[in-house]
């Protein structure tokens, strides 16, 4: 084991302890085996030296040991793309399928609920089936095959279901929970199946009148799903509940708090997010990264900001290496997120290092893989 200056190191070396930045971020974890772009972020942060577990080659050993890297080293730089494509492969082929039963499936129920019950056991199945492929879901880059953007309420219904299951994992709620919290999510949105077609798909600004049927649709999905059996209330209470305010501000009766309940909470942040990075017939999507910010400015009154706090983390925590485009239309990778700032990560773009928390005039405009 021996402590090596960042100038001399080269990639395939295996780090022993923890790096971490200036400010006390983690910049690199055990046993993490350095890539190229991994030197970058340690130059970047001015780290002097690290530690590594084999014996260091420096640059006056014999040709021999240095001319090629060991098969354990080649077999490490080799794993992770071998990995991505192992997990891309499955996630094309197993949560894309269960994600299309789930759409066909909710289609159909939304469709016919004003005349017959819901098929409460048929979706739950379905939504057991997709939530089984849930760790291939990743939040911030999960886009559904043939986006038709007049299926919107069904796929908004759909991501909030898979993102409010996360939600209440992340968040500390009971597992008991966690399968109401994917129905609170899957069903919040429900009562707009009796909102007239020209009020709900009107790109235009509506009048008062209109305005007053369209939030009318929390109430009438509470009583659509008052007889519905195999949820609890709180899912019932999420489809009246998820438009109020922490501030009291929200409808249908401004409640204020604790008083909405937290299944609401959790779904209103899922529902918000996903409204924002879809594609409507009358809005683009929205970059993600983009969103993250502008929740956690409504998290100020609006939303519950332990719940948003809980979202945003959890969301940026696994995306390093993420290819993105940046607002100056030039594409690079996320090497490094700060805890503190997850949403202004430092993005390498052909090696320049890109520090989105220090130009703010720069963002995120759209994640590419």
């Amino acid at each position: 084991m021996n402590k090596i200056p960042v100038t001399e190191l080269k990639p395939g070396l295996k780090i022993v302890n923890n790096v971490y930045s200036p400010l006390g971020g983690l910049l690199l974890q055990k046993g993490k085996v350095l890539l190229p772009r991994d030197l970058d972020i340690l130059r970047a942060f001015l780290i002097s030296a690290v530690e590594i577990e084999e014996a260091f080659k420096s640059s006056n050993s014999s040709e021999a040991n240095t001319a090629k890297p060991t098969q354990e080293r080649a077999k490490a730089e080799k794993a992770p793309s071998a990995l991505a494509e192992s997990e891309n492969e499955h996630t094309i082929s197993m949560l894309h399928q269960e994600y299309d039963r789930m759409l066909h499936l909710t289609k159909s129920a939304f469709q016919s609920v004003l005349a017959a019950e819901l098929p409460i056991y048929e979706l739950r199945r379905q939504l057991e089936a997709l939530l089984s492929q849930l760790k291939y879901y990743k939040v911030l880059t999960f886009t559904p095959r043939n986006m038709n953007e007049y299926d919107y309420l069904y796929h908004n219904a759909i991501l909030s279901a898979m993102t409010s299951y996360l939600l209440a994992q992340w968040h500390g709620l009971p597992q008991k929970d966690w399968m109401q919290v994917a129905f609170a999510g899957l069903l919040h949105d429900i009562g707009n199946t009796k909102i007239d077609p020209l009020i709900l798909y009107n790109p235009n600004s509506l009048t008062e009148s209109e305005a007053e049927e369209m939030r009318m649709h929390t109430t009438y999905g509470y009583q659509q799903l008052r007889k519905t059996s195999a949820i609890n209330e709180g899912v019932r209470l999420t489809a009246l509940q998820h438009h109020e305010k922490m501030d009291g501000s929200g409808y249908p009766f401004h409640l204020m708090g604790d008083k909405i309940h937290i299944y609401a909470r959790i779904v209103a942040v899922a529902d918000i997010f996903h409204a924002m990075t879809l594609n409507r017939r009358y809005r683009k999507a929205q970059s993600p990264y983009l969103v993250l910010e502008q929740l956690k400015s409504e998290a100020f009154g609006k939303l519950d900001p332990s719940i948003v706090q809980t979202f945003v983390e959890k969301v940026t925590q696994f995306h390093n290496g993420m290819k993105v485009l940046l607002s100056n239309g030039k594409t690079g990778e996320i090497v490094f997120s700060d805890r503190n700032h997850p949403t202004r990560p430092m993005v390498s773009v052909n090696g320049e290092i890109y520090n989105l928390m220090q130009d703010t005039s720069l963002h995120i405009e759209e994640v590419l893989s």
